[in-house]
């Protein structure tokens, strides 16, 4: 039993033996045989390693119709283990020369570099460039210059701490740029420095053919940002630069650091979104020949691209929208100040969800000039007024207060108040301008509604009182967080706390100027979130842009916005059903100045019209106009999206009415085209 025993060892100690021979045998293989060419190259070679960048992830609408994409370009760069170090004199000398002849070759190219020195010579002597006072400070502390050295100082300095003693003085400051700027980008082993963001075909070609003398000046693909459209939704979409001190000391201690010579998100999505669109940086190994100077790259790790971003946007609606707002708002001159230049917002919210449809706002820009002078332009095209623009809701509060009456039971839909044009309280006398078509008889909720009977409303005001309206409206989504993902004003409600923050006393008036609009403050995406709580009857939802996330090639969820209630009024459903009614009549009645424009629509839609009495310095000098207003939402009695239009200067809200004419015959004139949320296994 014990010899059975020894020679079932001895033959087990036999076999892992033989395999860890065989082991050693096949890894000499793949050594020597495999990988022979590999190592060998390696063996004549100077090494390195460098990252290979990621491409963002695209930015697409609702339909899976790219918005924001990338392209390549060929960039010039230079490699640490490559390029002459300036660790000692001849290395100096080395790059010095080097350096001379690239920028050299660019002029004879006539191809932009990257030049950052805040200093130019003119007239053979050195100035600093305006407004680039931080870049200054950091350039003198650079050079350990006191802080009043003069721009022939650091010009001096900048001489003397690069060996450029013997190069003219043009020269010599250009160096200085692309060496001042290496050490600004911390330039080293593993983070290349870009001297030239696109380059020719032609010019790689003599960088190419003298590489021998341009050691570590390679070429680098790198992607680059593309906008289908400049002008589409630039407000939301944003833009990508380089990357902030503040951003990236802020992400300093996360696991994915940030270089300096990293893009980020400036704003909008593609700053809301950074985390998301950021891709993954792959490596490579680069060898250079001793002898021949020849390059070879090596792919170590990928780069992976970032997530694509699926927003709840549609463009053909936002397109379309950008291209009829402003027109039709010049179209109605004769219905707007003339003196107040054509400005607005519109928002489109489906009331189910509570996506943003379309966002626009006019005046707008183009983001492929940016940031050209738009901050500059008194018109602040750089304004999103549909989510920072503030406005007062004037008449359309009207639906909001009606809602809070009936529910309170201040009201009933029957009963009546007697308009005579004047209201007297608290000393005062608060007129009604549509007394002549009252002609003093008794008013009821629909009439008041129909013709915007400020009577009325001043005595629901009196009775409701601030306090309680306000609740209404805070549970409507006014002057509160829509909770869309780009920055937006909270705007502000009437109150004594408000009045006393602004230094003014509230009076027993502000009690009836409230329930007209006066007094408040809202955005165009409110009265939108507003809207759509009225048109399902009492719940509101975040309003969102990001519809969902998902991973680039596999279409595979990484995130997806649900709709979550943010709040319910408590509103009894027949009093909406009330109200839907009653905005119906208010927007489609044959005679009445939206009636005009909404009598023939394929659908029936709800809505208020409204005119807030405003105030701006303009050309300086103060400037009193109206801005019209229209809220809406449609089908009336199955609604599916809710529209606000907000047009400056209007004498009425006429002006903003045949874009939102447009909208509902867009809409519901091609709903079979109109996309739901992006289906699964759709190849993004």
């Amino acid at each position: 039993m014990n010899l059975r025993k020894l020679r079932i060892r001895t033959f087990a100690i036999i076999l892992l033996i033989v395999a860890i021979l065989s082991g050693f045998t096949i890894h000499l293989f793949a050594q020597q045989i495999i990988r022979g060419e590999h190592y060998a190259l390696i063996g004549s070679s100077t090494s390195g390693t460098a990252p290979i960048p990621a491409a963002r992830g695209i930015i697409v609408d609702r339909n899976g119709i790219p918005l924001v994409y990338n392209d390549t370009r060929t960039s010039l760069v230079f490699e640490s283990p490559f390029f002459p170090s300036r660790e000692t004199t001849a290395g100096q000398t080395q790059r010095n020369g080097l350096l001379a002849s690239l920028l050299d070759l660019f002029d004879e190219f006539e191809t932009e570099w990257i030049d950052f020195l805040p200093l130019e010579i003119q007239g053979g002597v050195p100035v600093f460039l305006e407004d680039r006072e931080a870049d200054i400070t950091y350039l003198r502390n650079y050079l350990n210059l006191n802080p009043y050295a003069t721009a022939q100082n650091v010009m001096d300095a900048l001489i003397s701490e690069f060996d450029l003693e013997d190069f003219p003085l043009a020269v010599a400051r250009n160096i200085s740029s692309v060496q001042f700027n290496m050490f600004r980008l911390r330039y080293r082993t593993g983070t290349p420095y870009t001297f030239a963001d696109e380059v020719s075909d032609e010019l790689i070609s003599r960088v190419l053919e003298n590489s021998a003398f341009y050691q570590g000046v390679h070429t680098q693909k790198v992607p680059v940002r593309v906008h289908a459209s400049g002008t589409l939704a630039p407000h939301i979409l944003g833009r990508v630069a380089a990357i902030t001190r503040e951003d990236l000391d802020r992400h300093s201690e996360s696991e994915n650091r940030y270089r300096l010579t990293d893009e980020y998100g400036a704003f909008g999505i593609e700053r809301v979104a950074q985390e998301y669109l950021r891709g993954t940086d792959g490596q490579k190994t680069i060898l250079q020949d001793r002898n021949t100077g020849e390059i070879t790259e090596i792919v170590d790790r990928p780069a992976q691209q970032g997530n694509t971003v699926v927003l709840s946007i549609d463009s053909r609606l936002q397109a379309m929208i950008e291209e009829a707002f402003p027109r039709h708002m010049a179209d109605m001159a004769h219905r707007r100040h003339t003196n107040i230049p054509v400005a607005g917002a519109v928002v489109v919210l489906c009331t189910r969800t509570f996506e943003v449809l379309a966002s626009v706002t006019y005046p707008t820009f183009d983001i492929t000039n940016y940031p050209a002078n738009y901050h500059t332009d008194p018109n602040r095209p750089i304004i999103n007024r549909a989510l920072t623009g503030l406005y007062e809701p004037g008449s359309t509060a009207k639906a909001g207060v009606s809602l809070a009456a009936l529910q309170e039971e201040i009201i009933t839909p029957s009963w009546t108040f007697r308009c005579t044009g004047s209201f007297p309280f608290g000393g005062m006398t608060f007129r009604c301008p549509q007394v002549r078509l009252h002609r003093g008889r008794p008013v009821d909720l629909r009439m008041a509604m129909v013709n915007s009977c400020n009577s009325f409303y001043y005595e629901m005001g009196r009775r409701l009182g601030y306090s309680r309206i306000n609740a209404y409206r805070s549970m409507d989504g006014l002057a509160q967080p829509t909770g869309v993902e780009l920055p937006e004003a909270m705007g502000s409600m009437d109150s004594p706390e408000f009045r006393q923050q602004r230094g003014q006393n509230f009076y027993a008036g502000n009690n009836l100027q409230t329930a007209i609009g006066q007094g408040n403050l809202f955005t165009p995406i409110q009265l939108a979130v507003q809207s759509a709580t009225i048109a399902n009857r009492g719940t509101r939802m975040n309003a969102h842009f990001i519809q969902s996330v998902r991973r680039a090639g596999t279409n595979e969820i990484v995130r997806i916005t649900e709709p979550q209630i943010l709040s319910q009024t408590g509103i009894e459903r027949r009093h909406y059903d009330v109200m839907h009614e009653i905005m119906m009549d208010s927007a489609t009645r044959a005679g009445t100045t939206a009636g005009r424009h909404f009598g023939d629509l394929p659908v029936r839609i709800a809505g208020k019209t409204g005119t807030a009495q405003v105030g701006r310095n303009i050309d300086g000098r103060w400037t009193e106009f109206t801005n019209g207003i229209f809220v809406s939402f449609a089908p009336y009695d199955n609604p599916e999206i809710a529209v606000v239009a907000v047009g400056e200067g209007g004498r009425s809200s006429e002006p903003v009415l045949p874009i939102v004419r447009d909208i509902y015959q867009f809409y519901f004139g091609s709903l079979d085209q109109m996309a739901t949320p992006l289906r699964e296994n759709v190849l993004l």
